[in-house]
């Protein structure tokens, strides 16, 4: 049966009839009339993480990928698309990370629906974005961070770019960006800004040789974990998949509203960006930041129990260590 005939009639299509689909359309051999049917005939069905992952397989072998790393080294990349206009906590994360001596492989792009994205943080930091594929393992020893800006290692997505644009709806793409990073994290902590993708977006992982990983959604429609209420957790080892629920005040995090993290353009969220890096600003983002460091922690460090994570999280953030590792944060 043809691939968009299965589609229409809400078939889910076999790892083969995926795989095969979805080179095509890298490769160019697909018309364009045939891609914008088979990503709504995807959507409309409703994407399986089987096809997901065969998109992200398919995409990963025409990618710029890294080679030479070794050990655990972590992404904080969410899928964007929560609309919230909130200060870039994800960048915010990783940067403490790499302050902490954790290998940090920040996969990003530029604003989508924050106010300004990793890509713009990390520019104004002075930090590069990093172009060639053999430049990363000796970026990433310097201060165990590296920024790998997307549109610069997989080329194949230019092509496909203004189909996306024209279907003007969100597809499959919309969640394959996290599970792209072409240096191939062993460790991710992964936002989504709808519930309903938190166990899609795990499978997927599981599917694509993750280590450890935990795919969360913020409560209020936030994709990273947001100190408002409780958030939706998938734990993710090895193949392996744990639901659960992350309460902030559990944790003995105090009550914050969703206005308290939202900033108004790049200008605001640059400033803030520096003050939360040097140990200061507000209270709520400092919150959030270490709501999803402290899960770092956790997946980083086997033998550390979520608590005690979230407490060595705020005395980082505190004691701004970022600011001490990154100089331009503190010149800022």
């Amino acid at each position: 049966m043809d691939v968009l005939e299965r589609l229409a009639i809400g078939k889910n299509l076999t790892e083969e009839e995926a795989l095969e689909s979805f080179r095509a359309m890298y490769r160019g051999d697909m018309p364009a009339s045939c891609v914008g049917a088979f990503l709504m005939g995807l959507k409309t069905k409703g994407e399986t993480s089987m096809e997901l992952a065969c998109g992200v397989r398919a995409a990963l072998e025409e990618a710029r990928l890294v080679q030479g790393l070794s050990g655990k080294r972590i992404d904080t990349c969410g899928t964007g698309g929560d609309n919230k206009c909130s200060f870039n906590c994800s960048t915010a994360v990783a940067l403490t990370l790499a302050a902490m001596g954790y290998d940090v492989v920040k996969h990003g792009n530029r604003a989508v629906s924050s106010s300004c994205g990793s890509a713009d943080i990390v520019e104004a930091l002075g930090l590069p974005l990093v172009v060639e594929p053999d430049a990363v393992p000796a970026e990433l020893a310097k201060n165990h961070f590296v920024f790998l800006f997307a549109p610069n290692f997989h080329p194949v997505f230019k092509r496909i770019m203004p189909i996306r644009k024209e279907l003007g709806a969100r597809t499959l793409f919309n969640l394959m960006g996290p599970l792209l990073n072409p240096a191939r994290p062993t460790h991710q902590l992964l936002g989504v800004p709808t519930a309903r993708f938190v166990p899609l977006l795990a499978e997927a992982l599981n599917l694509t040789g993750l280590q450890k990983g935990a795919v969360v959604h913020g409560h209020g429609g936030f994709d990273e974990i947001s100190p408002f209420g409780p958030a939706d957790v998938m734990w993710v080892k090895d193949g392996w998949m744990r639901k659960d629920l992350i309460d902030p005040k559990d944790y003995g995090f105090g009550a914050h509203k969703q206005s308290d993290v939202v900033v108004s353009g790049r200008d605001e969220a640059l400033g803030v960006i520096t003050e939360l890096l040097s140990g200061k600003g507000p209270e709520a983002m400092r919150d959030m930041i270490v709501l999803n460091l402290g899960v770092c922690l956790h997946l980083l460090e086997d033998d550390l129990p979520l608590r005690d994570a979230f407490e060595k999280g705020m005395e980082a953030v505190k004691a701004g260590v970022a600011a001490k590792v990154f100089p331009n944060v503190i010149n800022a």
